[in-house]
């Protein structure tokens, strides 16, 4: 027999029980041991800490599958070495299995059993014969692989066969139409052949003529050739008309997109801020629901209704912060900040990006309180470099490109607005408060806006 590691199942001549029991005279088949481990793992919980042999103890309290996984050589060593480990082991297996057991014991195997778990059962239950079983259950589980792998290498033949046949219907598919290809090649090729001997023909006939006029033909060829040359320089021109004709159509029907969107938002929040001001004016009038009545027409001055000169009485001094609530209260409000004019206005001394950081933090303080749209132009011009900064929430924050004035793009943010909705535009340059006042805009004074600011 050939030497084995103590460790491994059929290592040994014989079990600690007799030196006449039978022994497996070579190592276990892998399918074979991975039962036999599996099955010791299984019955491992039956017994008690008592009835383990001193190395498993340490795994009595472990799952099945635990076991299998940490303890799988102890207990094969076990089973092989410790006789009185097999034997409650065997019990077990008999108590779980006692079917399989029967049949071992009277020499016969279940037609349906699978021939590793019959094995492994064999193998820890000892029945007479039980190495031709293990020996029997390791040659059918490699006669097993030996059937998949051919069943491999045949699927892997029938698919290589496959793309061959693929590959040559393909190449069939491409010597067709090449050949398709040179028929047509050839075709083409006899009638310019067929073309050039009529030709030839032609200009032996008029070899005699052509020969008196081969000035004129000279004459005749060179005009020919500076027409088409002509002809083609004013084809190449017509084609590049065309060219920018249809980019400049293209451009102008993108244009006429744009214009739509852009006048579409523009009606659109016309539209809110109408509608907006209309519940404003029905809120602050208290309208009734009811409608018009014939009497409402006839003019009157009716008791509690307020006269033109108690709105008079009622108008606030372009100083006082109030009148900017006023006007931001108005239906989607927008107002536009001319941002270093009110910064160098209220705190001149400060570095410009603390007075930015300053006058933006008010701003969405306010933008909190009154809901209304606030943008805050800044001059480009003065900046070395980009700037780096989180525009505060509500605020939109902008600086114009170089070569445009913040005064200019604060007059594009009030012409992008659509007439009607309330644009009120802080600045104290006069030439910024006169432009915006002139495209419909309300201008008021950096002061008022530094004192709003002071109180929140």
């Amino acid at each position: 027999m050939v030497e084995r590691p103590a460790g491994e199942p059929g290592a040994s001549g014989a079990a600690s029980g007799g030196g006449g029991e039978e022994a497996f005279d070579r190592p276990l088949p892998e399918g074979v041991r991975r039962r036999v481990v599996a099955l010791t793992a299984d019955a491992f919980g039956a017994l008690t800490v008592a009835e383990l042999p001193p190395p498993l103890r340490q795994y009595a309290r472990f799952t099945p599958s635990r076991r299998a996984k940490f303890a799988g050589n102890a207990m094969a060593a076990a089973l092989e070495s410790d006789a009185v480990f097999r034997q409650r082991i065997a019990e077990k297996v008999r108590e779980a299995q006692p079917e399989v057991a029967e049949a071992l014991e009277r020499g016969t195997a279940p037609a349906a059993a699978d021939p590793l778990d019959l094995a492994a059962a064999a193998y820890v239950l000892r029945p007479d014969g039980w190495p031709k079983l293990v020996a029997a259950a390791g040659e059918e589980a490699q006669r097993a692989r030996a059937e998949r792998a051919g069943e491999e290498a045949e699927r892997e033949l029938a698919r290589l066969r496959e793309e061959l046949a693929r590959a040559r219907a393909d190449a069939r598919a491409d010597a067709d139409r090449v050949r398709a290809e040179l028929d047509a090649v050839r075709k083409e090729n006899d009638a310019l052949q067929r073309k050039l001997r009529s030709a030839l023909s032609d200009v032996k006939r008029g070899a005699a003529t052509a020969r008196k006029a081969a000035a004129e033909l000279e004459s005749e060829r060179s005009r020919a050739a500076s027409e088409k040359a002509a002809a083609d320089s004013e084809l190449r021109r017509l084609k590049a008309r065309i060219g920018e004709s249809e980019a400049a159509l293209e451009t102008s029907r993108r244009a006429a997109r744009e214009g739509r969107s852009v006048e579409d938002m523009r009606v659109r929040l016309l539209l809110d801020t109408v509608l907006d001001a209309a519940q404003g004016l029905r809120r602050e009038l208290a309208l009734p629901p009811a409608g018009v009545r014939p009497a409402d027409t006839v003019e009157a001055v009716e008791p509690g209704r307020m006269t033109p000169k108690d709105i008079a009485t009622r108008a606030l001094s372009e100083t006082d912060p109030a009148l900017l609530d006023q006007l931001l209260a108005l239906p989607q409000a927008h107002l536009v900040v001319d941002g270093y004019n009110v910064t160098k206005t209220g705190y001149p001394t400060m570095p410009l990006d603390k007075q930015r950081l300053r006058l933006l933090g008010g701003l969405a303080v306010l933008a909190a309180q009154t809901g209304a749209e606030m943008t805050c132009v800044f001059d480009g011009a003065e900046l070395a470099a980009p700037v780096l900064l989180a525009p505060p929430r509500g605020v939109r924050v902008l600086f114009s490109k170089p070569g445009v004035t913040a005064d200019e793009l604060i007059r594009q943010l009030v012409r992008a607005e659509p007439a009607g909705r309330p644009v009120v535009v802080v600045s104290t340059d006069r030439e910024v408060a006169d432009g915006v006042a002139k495209a419909g805009a309300r201008p008021v004074a950096s002061a008022l806006l530094l004192k709003r600011l002071a109180r929140v």
